[in-house]
């Protein structure tokens, strides 16, 4: 905990995969821009143990999202952001419920208040805020409070024993879930079976994540081949870290696991339908590659192939 006279920094950051690990750069920023400060980051259960080996706060802390109606919750909520005497907030979230977080702090004293709030004293408002890319709006805003420097995220603080998976010397990772409201997000199952028949005709074993729920699917994807393993369901997000940074190559649907492995340095092509738009979220690394079709449907195993070539041979 703080000493009592300790400066105290709150940054939220609730979700979702993607943008947590997008946010990782600023959340460092925020660190070394307060370097005698108490750091706190607020954010959802999924993400904790991932932000505490990313070592870019002081202290991580669960938000447990409230409900509309759930009195008690919001009343306990405000209670803790009240009384964590936070002298300025970096609200990485910016979405209406983080912005309700800035109104518990009513009647005041309001803390400092970096993010979208009416009101709040260090405001980002570009009106064309939601055009930018994730990481351009969250430099923008930065700088409004003060820091000019953002760094990549920092993967290189995160490590993980991943022998028992028994991986082979040479592996792809495929990623051929996501969410399971947004289908059309997902390039077609037997696309992503004769892929990995081709990476293990290359002497690269396909190894399939994912979360349990997708198992299934993962399965699908690499059937049959003798080489392959699906390790949908066993992997926490720090493993992703180590297996992405030991793999050839990571392809993969428009998903949080493939912006770990964009960040991770991992050679990375990544799939876009219309359903979303890499100018505002693509995955950022050394080397990425995107590739889009308004229909995934369209996009041919020829083409993710020579995209593979093209990001820099296995």
């Amino acid at each position: 905990m703080p000493g009592p006279a300790q400066d105290r920094i709150l940054v939220i950051k609730l979700g979702a995969l993607g943008d947590v690990v997008q946010a990782l750069g600023p959340m460092a920023a925020i660190r070394t821009h307060h370097p005698d400060a108490h750091v706190t980051v607020l954010t959802t259960a999924p993400f904790a143990d991932f932000l505490t080996a990313a070592r870019v706060a002081d202290q991580i802390r669960i938000d447990d999202r409230p409900g509309r109606f759930n009195i008690a919750g919001w009343l306990s909520l405000r209670r803790r952001l009240r009384d964590g005497g936070y002298r300025r907030v970096y609200d990485l979230q910016t979405s209406d419920r983080s912005i309700a977080y800035f109104r518990l702090f009513w009647p005041g004293p309001d803390p400092e208040w970096s993010g979208f709030a009416a009101g709040c004293s260090h405001p980002h408002a570009n009106p064309n805020r939601d055009f930018m890319h994730t990481v351009e709006r969250q430099m923008e805003q930065l700088r409004i409070a003060g820091i000019e420097t953002v760094p990549a995220p920092p993967l290189d603080k995160i490590s993980a024993d991943v022998s028992r998976f028994a991986l082979p010397a040479r592996f792809a990772v495929l990623v051929p879930g996501g969410a399971t409201h947004r289908p059309e997000k997902r390039w077609p199952i037997d696309h992503y079976r004769a892929l990995a028949e081709a990476l293990a005709g290359q002497g690269i074993a396909p190894v399939a994540i994912g979360q349990a729920s997708e198992r299934a699917l993962c399965e699908a994807a690499i059937v049959g081949i003798r080489a392959a393993r699906n390790l949908a369901g066993g992997t926490s997000l720090i493993d992703l870290v180590e297996l992405f940074r030991s793999a050839e190559v990571a392809i993969g649907n428009d998903t949080g696991p493939m912006h770990i492995a964009a960040a991770a340095g991992t050679r990375s092509v990544v799939l876009y339908s219309a359903a979303s738009d890499p100018a505002l979220c693509a995955q950022r690394g050394l080397a990425v590659t995107v590739l889009r079709r308004p229909r995934l449907a369209d996009l041919s195993v020829s083409e993710v192939q020579a995209a593979v070539t093209r990001t820099g041979s296995p």
